[in-house]
């Protein structure tokens, strides 16, 4: 039975270890069309408004993305974070925020527990 305790232990103590820390981020909501280059060659969404089809602006060329099968994403220059929980987020379409969560560093992906705006300013890639 100890044997059992022991191994017991050495199993959670190993899933809080494997288990990622809670990290802060920072970036644009934008949507993985634009963010990972599947329409868009500068990660933004400049090519897609040059075309008005697309919306006027950053928050409206990623709704528009997403409803046409995209995903959220978190943003930050170069690097783009898949954001596992994807609800509310199309509030924040265009929005600099701040997100709370854990990184998989394997598949990019914040599992987000909060998100905020960031000092209130918009983006400033649109």
């Amino acid at each position: 039975m100890k044997l059992v305790r022991i191994a017991f232990l050495v199993m959670v103590a190993m899933g809080f270890a494997s288990a990622g820390s809670v990290q802060t981020f920072h970036g644009e909501i934008s949507d993985t069309q634009c963010a990972m280059k599947v329409h868009s060659l500068d990660r933004s969404h400049k090519e897609m408004l040059k075309k008005g089809t697309f919306g006027s602006d950053a928050a409206s060329c990623a709704k528009e993305c997403v409803r046409r099968g995209g995903e959220w994403a978190l943003r930050d220059g170069d690097n783009v974070y898949h954001l596992k929980n994807q609800a509310t987020l199309d509030g924040f379409s265009g929005e600099r925020v701040k997100v709370t969560g854990t990184l998989d560093p394997d598949t990019h992906t914040i599992d987000n527990m909060t998100i905020d705006l960031d000092m209130g300013s918009r983006a400033s890639t649109k």
